[in-house]
């Protein structure tokens, strides 16, 4: 196992701690009221055991394809950043469900993992790009949902 595959564990370990703190803070609601989106703890339940998936993955394709296997650690810096500091720090300290794991694990874990090899700029970009993808498709998911065109009820 390379330095990387055992730092991307370690990530993989510290998306489970967030996912905890998340569901005992009640995500949910918080998600609704702060962030508008109309999300359901079955939407958080398969979003995130898809994360989990996503973590392995990363950390078996690591030796072939570092950068997109750090899209993982992309999108732990990108969630942290977009999803849990800055809304606490626009909504002027209101509590992000998940900010605690976020600061103390995610920086430190994700940082860490792309400290492990040598990137090139666009190495990086790579890794930036695949990260704001995995965050970004099941919120489009869940805005999609809420269209006339995706309603299965009808």
């Amino acid at each position: 196992m390379t330095h990387l595959q055992t730092m991307l564990w370690l990530c993989v370990g510290a998306y489970g701690v967030h996912v905890l703190e998340e569901f005992v803070f009640d995500w949910q609601n918080w998600a609704r009221q702060v962030l508008h989106l109309p999300a359901k703890w079955d939407d958080f339940y398969i979003t995130n055991c898809l994360v989990v998936v996503v973590g392995v993955v990363s950390v078996e394709i690591a030796p072939t394809w570092p950068a997109v296997a750090l899209g993982f650690a992309g999108l732990m810096l990108i969630n942290a950043t977009l999803m849990h500091v800055l809304p606490f720090i626009l909504k002027r300290g209101r509590f992000s469900p998940g900010l605690i794991t976020a600061v103390v694990l995610f920086y430190p874990a994700a940082i860490g993992a792309m400290r492990t090899v040598e990137l090139k700029a666009s190495d990086l970009v790579t890794a930036f790009v695949v990260g704001a993808a995995l965050l970004a498709t099941p919120i489009g998911f869940l805005i999609l949902k809420q269209k006339p065109y995706f309603d299965q009820s009808r």
